[in-house]
């Protein structure tokens, strides 16, 4: 057991990165497995593998060189004229967007004994050679630090000084891996800050990964001004991949995969997140991967991959065919679960696409089925750009018909708000001048309401037969009551 002071030292460390065999994760995972330290478990080794996929992904990774921004910049904007002609032009952000090629970073949870320290280990210690210094700390010490820094600044230069941008671009010099232990969200100081200091790490193209003992939806519960908190939740989400790391099997003792079925973008983690849920959704063992072709009034549809009731295909083999409702319903009732990877982003420029994916969208949603995508763009973009969004907030500002910004509020969390608010949607996409009218506006409106309710843990695991549901049983219940339901409405 270690020290008091061997804690504490690695709890605050920042090292430089050794690793001069270049093992990865998965290297670590099998010498272990091979030398009886650890029995080999397809969870774990799952889980070992999304920690493989971050390694190779920051193999390839060039941090930005951290810019600090002067204390000058920080300062509010001079609100007389005379004093605006002392302050001069006001200075461009340094850095104002997260960098394009920031590989997506982990936020790993589960209870007491669910092994995140070990995982957190295995991937601190074997962290790709050209990511030259590296830091871990466990996260209360870290906010404890981001206080004293922020409260130093402010003694010195007032507390007027958006200090946070400044202490973020000081912990990014320290390394381009940050590690935090525990994170949790307990104290409203921590709360109002957390979501501008990770995006502003990020910014500075600072990769995160995280351990907790709970899942982002469930930080700072009943915490006071918690609505602030909700844009520091949706980043968590978007911009880190989010692995429960508690096993759950179903009846056939295959483990549930760890992440939600929606991964973006489109990096070498999404092409294991489908393989994953291909194997589990489908009967790899009784019926392997195979072609197969569904007829649709004498036409045929092929499916480039099937196994069991799970079918896979490319977004463009699937939606970028002339195919229809009718072909939709089709494979509905011949499949339980669909995986479609390579979706992209679909603006005015792409509406044929758009409304022909709405379509499968909706058969999916109303045949009960599961749906598993990996895109380029988070959910919440794929019908409509950012900029089309921020066009739209607008004018429907202007107008009074989409409430106006709260404080910290941004375009990506108003898109974010309306997966889950119709209403909400309904509203913005009236402020829009790039839909025809108001049943295409309802069409991607509940597209997006459908896909958030796709994605629910609710739905992803209803029928699945997992064994902390009712096992066989459950899964042979809900068939009998699915296909009844099928018969009824389709």
């Amino acid at each position: 057991m270690l020290s008091p002071v061997q804690q504490q030292a690695r709890r605050l460390a920042t090292v430089s990165n050794v690793n001069p065999h270049s093992k990865g994760p998965l290297d670590e995972y099998d010498e272990r497995v091979h030398s009886h330290q650890l029995r080999n478990d397809e969870h774990q080794r799952g889980l070992v593998q999304s920690l493989q996929d971050l390694h190779d992904m920051l193999s390839e990774y060039n941090p930005p060189k951290v810019v600090h921004p002067s204390i000058r910049s920080l300062r509010p904007r001079s609100k007389s004229w005379i004093g605006s002609l002392f302050q001069g032009k006001p200075s461009k952000e340094l850095a104002t967007q997260i960098p394009p090629n920031l590989p997506k970073g982990l936020y790993m949870y589960g209870d007491v004994g669910s092994g995140k320290t070990m995982l957190m280990d295995m991937f601190y210690d074997t962290l790709p050679p050209n990511i030259t210094s590296k830091t871990r700390i466990h996260f209360h010490n870290f906010m404890q630090d981001v206080h004293h820094r922020l409260h130093v600044l402010k003694m010195e230069h007032g507390d007027d000084l958006d200090a946070i941008l400044y202490v973020a671009a000081d912990i990014a010099e320290k390394g381009s891996v940050l590690c935090f232990d525990e994170f949790q969200c307990t104290d409203v100081a921590d709360a109002m800050i957390l979501r501008r200091l990770l995006e502003a790490l990020m910014t500075h193209g600072v990769v995160l990964v995280t351990t907790s003992n709970r899942h982002p939806d469930d930080l700072y519960k009943n915490g006071i001004q918690r609505q602030s908190f909700v844009p520091c939740i949706n980043l968590l989400k978007t911009r880190l991949r989010v692995l429960n790391l508690d096993s759950h099997t179903d009846y056939r003792k295959i483990p549930r995969p760890p992440s939600g079925v929606y991964h973006h973008p489109l990096d070498r983690a999404a092409v294991s997140h489908a393989e994953k849920w291909f194997r589990f959704l489908g009967d790899p063992e009784n019926d392997p991967p195979h072609k197969a072709v569904q007829k649709v009034w004498g036409r045929d549809i092929e499916v480039p991959k099937a196994s069991g009731q799970a079918a896979w295909f490319k977004f463009d083999e699937l939606i970028g065919r002339a195919t229809g409702a009718a072909d939709y319903l089709e494979l509905m009732r011949s499949y339980h679960a669909f995986i479609v990877t390579d979706v992209p982003g679909m603006s005015f420029r792409e509406r044929d696409l758009a409304r022909r994916f709405i379509t499968f969208i909706d058969a999916v949603y109303e045949s009960r089925a599961k749906l598993v995508l990996t895109s380029s763009v988070p959910l919440y973009q794929l019908f409509m750009s950012p900029d089309e969004v921020h066009d739209a907030l607008d004018s429907g500002r202007s107008k009074g018909d989409v409430a106006l910004p709260a404080d910290g509020e941004d375009v990506d969390d108003v898109m974010r708000m309306m997966m889950d608010d119709l209403g909400l949607n309904m509203q913005m996409l009236k402020s829009s001048s790039i839909f025809s009218g108001d049943e295409e506006r309802f069409a991607f409106s509940r597209a997006l309401s459908r896909l958030s309710e796709m994605g629910s843990r609710e739905w992803v695991e209803r029928g699945l037969g997992l064994e902390h549901r009712g096992g066989k049983g459950e899964k042979e219940g809900w068939e009998r009551v699915r296909s009844r339901w099928r018969e009824d409405s389709l």
